[in-house]
């Protein structure tokens, strides 16, 4: 697996991921139209702050995308998206593991709703902590906060 800049061949496979309803209900983000995808891709490579990689595998297969932004309040917030055809094979453990050797910056943080256990364990596989009661990055009851120190 490794990971590399988003090209333009690329959007389809991330479109189709982040339209998928099991995976938009797991993040706990409404999938976008493709126009509307296609806007937002362009204001994250246009943004300097943030960092957006696409995860390949060995056989050239792109299984999705990690990234890294500035979030509202400043902080820096990491999330990951991985096709459901590949989950539970450890690829989003090992593409985070391989985004935080390459981006230093901390902390580092990250939204998981409590619901998704899969999530909540690559978070913590991957060193990240959960937010202490009054921590919490945002006042959304259903989502845990996450930090890496």
């Amino acid at each position: 697996m490794v990971l590399r800049e988003v090209g333009d061949g690329d959007l389809g496979v991330l479109f189709e991921n982040q339209a998928d309803p099991e995976s938009g209900a797991m993040a706990g983000v409404g999938a976008r139209d493709w126009e509307g995808f296609v806007a937002h891709q362009a204001r994250v490579t246009a943004d300097p702050e943030a960092l957006q990689r696409v995860i390949v595998l060995e056989d050239g297969a792109v299984a999705g995308d990690i990234a890294a932004w500035r979030a509202d309040g400043g902080v820096r917030e990491v999330g990951y998206r991985i096709g459901r055809r590949y989950w539970g094979r450890g690829i989003a453990t090992a593409s985070l593991v391989a985004f935080l050797a390459g981006f230093s910056e901390r902390p580092l943080y990250a939204h998981v709703l409590k619901s998704n256990a899969g999530s909540i364990r690559v978070l913590e596989k991957c060193g990240f902590v959960r937010l202490a009661e009054g921590e919490e990055l945002d006042d959304d009851p259903e989502a845990y906060g996450y930090v890496l120190r």
